[in-house]
């Protein structure tokens, strides 16, 4: 079964109308991407701005967060009902920065992707080791931890539903990037655990790479066999540098 690539943009804690509207203008109107699967990740408050430039494109876009209760008095909090009536695709759950600076774990992790799929929104799960753990001999032990917690929580059958993404914590904002053999070995390992717990979803799921992906290594990193796109962090934020990353990626699909 061949994927199809998804490329996705992480503008975090970044823009403005003005800055977005530049951006928005010229993804909507972005041509040769048939055969990709685009999305981009905003800041909740863009929303709003980020369906009405791109309803009637291709680009599909998500949330960064999401709230793991329902309703009530969580001030501050967004609820996966408020994201579905903005249109929303997907959803980030996991994310490094949400784990490190928040104190999100891997339970908490699972209830967030859990509300998203309640509602038909597709969460990337984010799972990845610092460069402690990977020195340490810890990859697999740490990003085989976050998935279990995850489908715990999610259960089984939904794994068809979900994105994976790889991030190692080290190669995020950093400049450094994980080479495409070590990608490689990370994404095949999270693919044949999934394949003990349902070898269809094994053949099916999507997992992405992210972590300083630029439009000079994406093409060697989406090559690889278990790497089925990118989480695009800093590089979403040019309109340049994101197509040429998402036409690296229709381009190994397409060779």
């Amino acid at each position: 079964m061949s994927r199809k690539k998804l490329v996705v943009g992480n503008w975090k804690m970044n823009g403005s109308l003005a800055d977005n509207g530049a951006l928005l203008s010229g993804l909507s109107v972005a041509r040769g991407l048939s055969g990709l699967d685009v999305a981009v990740c905003v800041p909740s408050l863009y929303l709003s701005q980020v369906r009405d430039s791109l309803t009637a494109g291709a680009i599909a876009w998500g949330a960064q967060n999401v709230s793991e209760h329902e309703a009530g008095a969580y001030t501050g909090e967004i609820s996966a009902r408020m994201l579905s009536e903005f249109g929303v695709s997907y959803g980030l759950v996991g994310h490094s920065e949400r784990r490190a600076l928040y104190g999100e774990d891997n339970e908490l992790v699972g209830q967030k992707a859990q509300k998203l799929l309640g509602v038909g929104i597709a969460p990337i799960i984010c799972l990845g080791e610092t460069l402690g753990q990977r020195d340490a001999g810890q990859t697999f032990e740490v990003v085989s931890g976050q998935l279990s917690a995850a489908i715990e929580c999610i259960g089984v059958g939904k794994l068809e539903k979900i994105v994976l993404a790889y991030e190692p914590v080290w190669a995020i904002g950093t400049g450094l990037t994980a080479s495409p053999e070590q990608v490689q070995e990370v994404h095949g390992f999270l693919r044949d655990q999934v394949a003990l717990m349902d070898a269809n979803a094994a053949i099916a799921i999507k997992i992405l790479y992210g972590g300083s992906v630029k439009p000079d290594n994406a093409e060697a990193l989406f090559q690889q066999k278990d790497v089925d796109g990118g989480l695009i962090g800093g590089a979403s934020l040019s309109l340049v540098d994101f197509l040429t990353i998402c036409r690296s990626a229709i381009s190994v699909t397409t060779h």
